[in-house]
């Protein structure tokens, strides 16, 4: 059994709370991302569940038993860092090994692991190399292989992929994902890339100034986000934001009008928005060729960015600018008149003081 529990945990810094209040359930083989931007406090969580930072308030449960003044080496976890820490001094076989000898593991039990971590990561003909040998991937998988052959309760990933190109870092994620399906572990991952999250997590803990903003699957923070937060950092490009009024179940953008329909009646009619201001939420791969003339919206790009399978159009509305993503093929001309539709059952509608998103 290794689920994780934080219960109500602080964490403060020269009286300065940077983790405040976390609660959170990391249930027995999930694989969970703790994602934001830089300073959120996703890499501090994951280090006061290993064991490196002292929490201030609060309780880390690992499996059943409280590991609050539980040292990290008997806390049963593994953890992978950024920057691989391997012995240059020794080769594959002895990096991944060396763990198990400073506990005192017989020779043959050590043996074992380590090939069979080897032969699960691809590793067995590089056993004999120095890490100076090997590519940026191949020393990720020892860093990995040095993890498995432990055997932990708990896996802890701190933007393990971050050195690496981007192909690698394709390669790796669905390595890692792979590895997680075959080893049936708990395994909590940080990084700050919403790709990564996304791909990766059965569910995504998105993190901002300390405090959890949404815990969900990647469908639910990417279809419901909570707040703006949410909704702008999760998607590239990121969710467009416009400053609309309601009138008559219509969007008044500019001198312009679209009509409402589906569930949006219902969220503005359950949230007392007619002839209100609020913010609409659309991001940019919900826009389309226009169908109906009344949910158009007539847009003057300013600038076309072709990026082979589709491109981007930015255009300027109620004095922000807008992007769409549109079928590589679409015909398009900067500053000419262009004609696009919104998805209306993708729209969300945010209050503009609390930024919170409107319900039904």
């Amino acid at each position: 059994m290794a689920k994780v529990e934080l219960v109500n945990i602080s964490k403060s810094y020269d009286q300065t709370e940077t983790i405040k209040n976390i609660n959170l359930e990391i249930k027995d083989k999930e694989f969970i991302v703790l994602v934001g931007p830089s300073g959120c406090g996703k890499s501090t969580i994951l280090r006061m569940i290993a064991g490196l930072e002292d929490i201030t308030s609060g309780d880390i449960v690992i499996g059943e038993r409280v590991v609050n003044d539980v040292p990290p080496k008997d806390r049963n976890i593994a953890m992978v860092f950024q920057n691989y820490a391997l012995y240059p001094h020794m080769n594959v076989y002895d990096n991944m090994a060396f763990g198990l000898k400073m506990r005192k593991f017989k020779k043959d039990v050590i043996d074992q692991r380590v090939r069979e971590a080897a032969g699960i990561l691809d590793l067995t003909e590089y056993l004999n190399r120095k890490p100076k040998q090997l590519s940026g991937g191949q020393r990720q998988r020892v860093a990995l292989g040095r993890a498995i052959v432990r055997d932990p309760l708990v896996f802890l990933m701190d933007e393990p992929l971050s050195n690496l190109d981007a192909k690698l870092r394709v390669q790796m994620r669905s390595e890692i994902k792979k590895l997680h399906s075959r080893l049936q572990t708990t395994f909590i991952y940080v990084t700050h890339d919403q790709v990564e999250a996304m791909t990766m997590g059965d569910r995504i803990v998105i993190l901002d100034k300390g405090f959890i903003q949404q815990i969900d699957t990647p469908d639910a923070v990417y279809s419901k986000p909570e707040n703006m937060f949410v909704a702008s950092f999760i998607g590239s490009p990121a969710m467009n934001f416009i400053n609309v009024k309601i009138s008559q179940n219509a969007f008044k953008i500019d001198d312009q009008s679209i009509q409402i329909s589906g569930e949006l009646i219902e969220v503005i009619k359950n949230n007392n928005l007619e002839n209100q201001e609020v913010i609409l939420g659309i991001r940019p791969e919900h826009f389309g060729a226009v169908q109906k003339e009344a949910e158009s919206l007539k847009v003057f790009p300013e600038l076309v960015e072709m990026l082979g399978s589709e491109k981007l159009i930015h255009f300027n509305l109620n004095n922000k600018s807008i992007t769409a993503k549109l079928p590589s093929d679409f015909k398009v001309h900067e500053e000419q008149e262009l004609m696009l539709q919104l998805n209306i059952s993708k729209c969300l509608l945010f209050d503009p003081k609390t930024q919170i998103r409107y319900k039904k």
